[in-house]
């Protein structure tokens, strides 16, 4: 076993793991933090993304060891409190979600998106989230999401 410490959603955390744990595992099962889902496990879906010190990353791909000292953010933590994200309110408000389950590594991977390039064009949005993938809708309304979480973001800094 290995202890690993890290600050997650702002807060500092610690847990001795095997060394072959998935930063997705530690997150869900040793954090007790389920909103990062796991939907495949090869690096296709896209549902576990969280972000590793300010970035985009798919957490089924990454060791918990290697995320030690790292600041982490989850879906649970993009919110302040009772406040949603501009991102998430944006998902919510324009029907970016059907069942829901690629919702968390799609408002992930869009913050970072937009956080690189507040500007984009809906190809941009759409080539963007490519590592995403949503079986319930046709996309339109999650890049229509993307447009409106970009936008409230702007507004909000």
């Amino acid at each position: 076993m290995t202890n690993v410490s890290m600050t997650v959603n702002g807060r500092p955390v610690s847990a001795d793991v095997e060394p072959r744990t998935l930063l997705v595992e530690y997150l869900r099962e040793n954090i007790g933090l389920t909103g990062t889902h796991v939907g495949c496990d090869t690096s296709q879906c896209g549902a576990c993304v969280i972000h590793v010190d300010g970035k985009s990353v798919k957490s089924c791909t990454m060791l918990a060891v290697q995320a030690a000292g790292c600041e982490v953010t989850t879906i649970e933590g993009l919110a302040n409190g009772d406040d949603l994200h501009p991102m998430q309110a944006a998902f919510r408000e324009n029907h970016g979600l059907q069942c829901g389950f690629c919702t968390p590594g799609m408002v992930m991977s869009a913050v970072d998106l937009v956080t690189k390039n507040p500007d984009l064009t809906d190809t941009e949005i759409r080539d963007g989230l490519e590592g995403n993938i949503c079986r319930c809708t046709g996309y339109h309304n999650i890049v229509k999401s993307v447009r409106a979480g970009s936008n409230a973001m702007k507004a909000a800094e």
